[in-house]
């Protein structure tokens, strides 16, 4: 019983410093950068993935993938450009696990201008 008690505050223990190197952080509706992660920006990996920059780091996504936002290979697509996205989620374990994500409207594109009078 001894052994055993000894084992759980060593595993405890071992599990606190583990949570000191990765800590949590929320973002709730914030505007990101959104790309593919290796062909924008440079993470490594060997197939195309969506990923977003927050504060200057790209994480993968996880939670939302590249093809879910149009065809990533296409001339506009996220393999070749990248996108402002509306995101709500967590950076955990070196990614960004989304519960919200969306694209948001890019200069250019075919939308209605808002702005004018009738």
């Amino acid at each position: 019983m001894r052994t055993l008690l000894i084992l759980i505050m060593l595993f405890a223990s071992i599990n606190v410093f583990a949570q000191k190197d990765t800590k949590t952080v929320k973002l709730e509706k914030q505007v990101v950068e959104a790309s593919c992660g290796m062909c924008q920006f440079g993470l490594a990996g060997d197939e195309c993935k969506l990923a977003v920059k927050i504060d200057g780091k790209a994480y993968y996504v996880e939670g939302s993938e590249i093809d879910d936002h149009g065809d990533a290979h296409a001339k506009d697509g996220l393999c070749s450009t990248v996108k402002k996205a509306e995101v709500s989620g967590k950076l955990a374990d070196g990614k960004f696990k989304a519960t919200h994500f969306k694209m948001l409207a890019q200069k250019g594109d075919d939308d209605h201008d808002h702005d004018h009078h009738h």
